[in-house]
């Protein structure tokens, strides 16, 4: 049912668009969508006081109270607060913006809801994007904007409608993604890589840090890994950090929709020039940086602690995330990046050497190769790596090449389905030997074309390189155990036989025209 919901809001809200700007529209919708969570979870509370004013056995027990009484106690703001509740004032909520939807001043009455709604609530302040007065759409269409928003409400259970508008929300993201193209993947990680990081990752408490977090995809899949297996919502801590002041408003309310607390730094900054979390040592880094990026150097990064195993090329940040990465780990962390394949086997300005210095100081742990196509933005080839300053296998690394494991979902949009990610993931839990149910994981065994571990002198003698097809070989081809000369022979044979049936036919098919009149 939710996934006809979201493909049948989407369809009306991309129609809507008219030929706005798939990277403008963007932000009105999932800026309105977060406007009708905030007041869905507002009206739920006001919902809930209601019937336990009423209730005599409650603690909020208002006894022979009149219409008006309970009009102004439900106003009192400290019941939302004590909740975790936005409060909302009367003007801002949702019901009075669908009553003004067909007025030609909706765009000026939603922003002023917004600035209301930020001046009461200091966690959203500067996070709500207040652009509808000057919105580009044709005459009418914000309006029917709201009004199909307005549809997502689902009932009066706060936790329900906030797991639904959180579905909804996602899967706006992912479908703008698609709609952007290349500048959409700049702000969304496709949901199979980011569940295949949090799979073998498994964060479970402590702090969790993205210092690329786009729209804060990875935070919410590390709390729905944590909800899967008995954890609790709020067993890690958030940290992320991004640079565009309009995607870090979306990663805010992103979060926000789901009730997860998180510091995103006091503004949208940049990660190398301007750390928001300088001195953060963190259990779980996951991120999916910028590919290949070639305008990050600054004089002021010169000599910076964080270039520990060397100084990374000015022309290309992939190893300048890398070692940002190691440098946030707790000595217990570890951390998983996307990046481009190149950074496995790449030589020019000192990335080589700081390749070697990594593998040699043993916190390289896992290098997946992935399939083509996952991206939304991009073609270039891509894998993760996986970095741990104590690696419960020390002196080897683990290959996982997992190439021809993708399956298209679209003529031009490839995944890793469930059976695809469970298998990486329980690849690396046997390998790492971790424990589960008390139990250690023991079953790890090399499977040629797709895995291998390799000893650090092996590596070396590669040059360093930690492309996982150099190391994993060829997938191993069902033998059946017969002898060639034998086999040829009966294929000969067989061969023999299928030609004279060939003649045979030829014959007959001759003779038949040559009956009709025609000769060949």
């Amino acid at each position: 049912m939710v996934d006809d919901i979201k493909k049948t809001l989407w369809a009306a809200a991309d129609k809507l668009r008219a030929n706005m700007d798939a990277a403008e529209y963007k932000h009105l919708v999932l800026g309105l969508i977060f406007l009708k969570y905030i007041s869905d979870t507002f009206a739920g509370r006001q919902a809930e006081l209601r019937r336990r004013f009423a209730d005599p056995s409650d603690e909020y027990h208002y006894p022979d109270a009149s219409e008006e009484d309970l009009a102004a106690e439900l106003e009192d703001r400290d019941y939302y607060t004590a909740a975790n509740i936005f409060w909302v004032p009367e003007a801002a909520r949702w019901e009075a913006l669908r009553a003004a939807a067909k007025q030609p001043d909706i765009g000026k009455r939603i922003d002023d809801a917004l600035t209301t709604i930020e001046a009461e609530n200091p966690k959203l302040k500067g996070i709500l994007d207040k652009r509808y007065g000057r919105a580009q759409l044709p005459g009418g269409k914000l309006g029917e904007l709201v009004d199909l928003i307005s549809t997502i409400g689902f009932g009066g259970d706060a936790n329900t409608a906030r797991d639904i508008l959180g579905q909804v929300y996602e899967y706006f993201l992912g479908q703008f993604a698609s709609a952007e193209g290349k500048k959409g993947g700049q702000f969304y990680t496709p949901a199979s890589i980011v569940n295949t990081l949090v799979a073998v990752l498994a964060p479970h408490k402590g702090q969790v840090y993205d210092p690329c977090c786009g729209s804060g995809g990875m935070f919410v899949q590390s709390e729905r890994f944590i909800e899967a297996h008995g954890g609790k919502i709020g067993d890690v801590s958030i940290y992320g950090q991004e640079s565009n002041p309009t995607t870090w408003r979306l990663a805010a309310m992103n979060l926000a929709i789901r009730g997860i607390d998180s510091n995103l730094g006091k503004e949208p900054a940049d990660t190398f020039t301007r750390n928001q979390h300088p001195d953060l040592r963190a259990d779980f880094i996951l991120a999916n940086p910028p590919f290949n990026i070639s305008d990050w150097w600054h004089g002021s990064l010169e000599g910076d602690l964080r270039w520990e195993y060397g100084d990374p090329p000015k022309g290309n940040a992939n190893y300048a995330w890398l070692q940002h990465m190691l440098f946030h780990l707790k000595p217990t962390g570890r951390a998983g990046i996307v990046l481009a394949n190149g950074s496995m086997s790449s030589s020019q300005n000192n990335e080589g050497v700081i390749r070697a210095a990594m593998v040699d100081a043993d916190v390289v742990e896992v290098m997946v190769a992935l399939p083509g196509q996952l991206f939304f933005n991009t073609q270039i080839p891509a894998c993760l790596w996986f970095l741990a300053k104590q690696k419960k296998r020390k002196g080897e690394v683990l290959f996982i090449d997992a190439r021809k494991v993708a399956k298209m979902i679209s003529r031009v949009q490839a995944e890793l389905d469930d059976e695809a990610i469970t298998r990486i993931a329980e690849t690396v839990a046997a390998w790492r030997e971790e424990v589960e149910d008390g139990a250690t994981i023991t079953d790890y065994q090399d499977v040629p074309g797709f895995c291998r571990s390799v000893p650090l002198a092996e590596i070396a003698e590669h040059g360093h390189v930690l492309t996982p097809g150099r190391y994993v070989g060829a997938e191993e081809v069902e033998d059946d155990d017969e002898v060639f000369a034998e086999k040829m022979q009966k294929l000969t044979e067989k061969l023999g036989e299928q030609m004279a049936k060939g003649a045979e036919l030829d014959t007959v098919i001759r003779q038949k025209l040559g009956g009709l009149g025609y000769e060949l």
